[in-house]
C-alpha cells in the first residue's frame, strides 16, 4: 500500500462530493485523508469527515487530529481574519 497522504478542500459543493473524494482515496490505498475548509464550509468539512467515518468506511478509518487555526485573506489594507480547520482520518490498523 501507498504511504500517500491525500487532501480535500471543502468549498460549495454539496458534502456527498466531498465523501465520495475522501472514500475514492482510501479505496485507491492512501493511508490518510486531510480534510481543510475555512469560514462558512467548516461544518460541511465537520459533516463529511463523520459521514465518511460512520456511514462509508465504518470500522476501516478513524478521525487521528482535528487543528483548527485562523489566517488572513484579502489585499494589504483590507485584510480579515478567516477560521480554518483541517480533520485528519486515518485507517485503523
Amino acid at each position: 500500500m501507498s504511504e500517500a497522504v491525500g487532501e480535500i478542500k471543502v468549498g460549495a459543493k454539496p458534502p456527498m462530493h466531498y465523501v465520495l473524494a475522501t472514500v475514492i482515496q482510501f479505496n485507491q490505498g492512501v493511508k490518510s485523508v486531510h480534510i481543510k475548509a475555512r469560514g462558512r464550509a467548516i461544518s460541511k468539512a465537520v459533516d463529511v469527515a463523520q459521514i465518511t467515518v460512520n456511514r462509508f468506511l465504518k470500522d476501516k478509518v478513524e478521525v487521528k487530529e482535528v487543528t483548527i487555526g485562523s489566517e488572513e485573506v484579502g489585499e494589504p489594507g483590507k485584510t480579515r481574519t478567516v477560521s480554518t480547520i483541517e480533520i485528519v482520518l486515518e485507517q485503523k490498523e
